[in-house]
């Protein structure tokens, strides 16, 4: 089909060009490509001028580019430089979207090979691509894996031909895998640089560095001086305190800068990551999840004694925490590195593969993920990692088991949990009224610690089982409001029923 489109582009221009010398010599006046002649004999209009230059153009730099690049071109830079000839700028743009530029690299032996005759194709490995439109990655950076063998020159060709700046590079012992973090200084765009990597043998994955918000349903506000905690009767966290409190279990949470000196907080937060490694300051988002699961002093926390780990992979800029691919999965690697049993990852965001490889990793070593499902609304696709299967996801409800409007819905809601006007701790030791699916997230990460205070050889899967079977059912879809709303009580003594 590409091929087509680039004949047929050529072909017009010959056909223009051809007949430009007619057209001058008509006789009808009223046909205005007939006032200007070029050249005084050649009897060329400007369109004959430009066809015939462009047909020369398209011509000679193939020619031109072998020599220069001393190997013979291939067919999708051939088709660059024939858009770029009839087309000028605009066929550039163009050729990036229906050729991707094939790269060759250099072969074992230092000469140059050309590209092989069949190659691995993209989903062989793990190449993705964005979708037309999409915008919720960082616009110009990508994420690689580079084939085990690959060696430096071929991967210093190839980035000096996509014009890509190596930012960092980083081992995860969690899934064992390296990958590099990439700028784009060129004018390509993230989905044209990663359809080239189609080409590129020696990538072995390739992605967007994606986008993951923390799911407020809109900025916290100061409590009313009315305000209450209405989570503790609700889940009935007093009574199921009497049995388990979530002594010693480790929680990671995945967020915005924590207060580590909120009052509430006191003595909970046992170690901290700062994956951005720029300066922190407490935000909103953070300290009202960890508030959420711990909380022992003014608030009562769903699971007041369990060891926190703070892990800052969302930056502090806009009232809802903004993070990345990349900062989150270092932040995961380093919260399984410390042995954590359960992340709370109160964010959302698209499909990520690199992601959702290391979540399969973090579920096969027995760590309980739970994540919000998102308030996008409920015309939104599934969003992630919520949807993704090794994963929890947890929607909203409101003190009279409402579902929040905003809240996502579809297969990935497991449960749900008090979201909606939460009084939650705030930065600098202050409280504030929060909604969304991710305090809902944090509440049930605070049940899943209580259940494994309970039975510390309970399963990720086993969580997943007693906090369905121990929800409370309300009115609603079941692809909107999952098994329920989660209640601690109830969950702790299905624990100690199947014990």
């Amino acid at each position: 089909m590409r091929r087509i489109a680039a004949a047929a582009v050529v072909l017009i221009a010959v056909v223009l060009g051809g007949h430009a010398p007619a057209w001058g010599q008509a006789n009808n006046p009223r046909v205005p490509l007939i006032a200007t002649r070029v050249g005084g004999g050649g009897g060329l209009t400007p369109l004959g001028w430009y066809a015939g230059g462009s047909i020369f153009c398209a011509a000679a730099a193939p020619i031109i580019g072998t020599i220069v690049l001393n190997r013979e071109m291939t067919a999708n830079e051939v088709y660059h430089t024939t858009l770029g000839c009839f087309l000028g700028p605009v066929g550039w743009l163009l050729a990036d979207q229906l050729f991707p530029i094939e790269v060759v690299t250099h072969g074992h032996a230092g000469g140059l090979r050309q590209p092989p005759r069949r190659t691995r194709r993209a989903d062989d490995r793990d190449i993705s691509i964005p979708s037309i439109g999409k915008t919720d990655f960082v616009p110009n950076e990508v994420l690689l894996e580079f084939r085990v063998g690959a060696l430096p020159q071929q991967i210093s060709q190839m980035t000096n031909q996509l014009r890509l700046t190596l930012l960092e590079t980083q081992s995860f012992s969690l899934t064992g895998r390296t990958l590099q973090r990439f700028r784009i200084d060129g004018s390509r765009s993230v989905r044209a640089t990663l359809l080239a990597m189609r080409q590129i043998e020696i990538v072995e994955a390739a992605q967007a560095n994606n986008y993951f918000l923390g799911t407020q349903t809109q900025a916290p506000a100061a409590p009313h001086a009315d305000a209450v905690q209405y989570v503790v009767s609700k889940m009935h966290l007093m009574e199921a305190h009497r049995v388990t409190d979530g002594n010693g279990v480790l929680v990671a949470v995945i967020d915005s800068q924590i207060d580590l000196h909120h009052p509430d907080l006191a003595g909970v937060i046992v170690d901290e990551d700062n994956v951005l490694g720029t300066p922190a300051t407490p935000h909103s988002h953070g300290t009202a999840m960890a508030g959420a699961i711990a909380a022992h002093r003014k608030l009562i926390g769903v699971a007041p004694k369990v060891r926190v780990l703070a892990v800052r992979a969302f930056s502090d800029e806009r009232e809802s925490a903004q993070g990345t691919t990349f900062n989150i999965l270092k932040g995961l690697d380093w919260a399984a590195s410390k042995k954590a049993r359960i992340v709370n990852m109160s964010f959302a965001g698209p499909a990520d593969p690199m992601l959702s490889n290391m979540l399969s990793k973090a579920y096969a070593r027995g760590i309980v993920l739970i994540a919000a499902v998102g308030n996008a609304g409920a015309r939104s696709p599934p969003l992630f990692p919520a949807a993704d299967p090794h994963v929890i996801g947890v929607t909203a409800t409101d003190a009279n088991d409402k579902l929040l409007p905003q809240a996502n819905r579809g297969p990935q809601v497991v449960v749900a949990a008090p979201g909606v006007d939460i009084l939650a701790d705030a930065p600098d030791g202050g409280y504030q009224l929060t909604s969304g699916t991710s305090v809902a997230a944090a509440h049930a990460s605070g049940v899943a610690a209580l259940l494994l205070a309970r039975d510390p050889k309970m399963t990720p899967a086993g969580v997943r089982r007693a906090l369905i079977r121990s929800a409370r059912k309300i009115s609603g879809k079941r692809r909107d409001v999952g098994a329920g709303v989660i209640d601690a009580l109830a969950a702790v003594n299905e624990v100690a029923r199947i014990q």
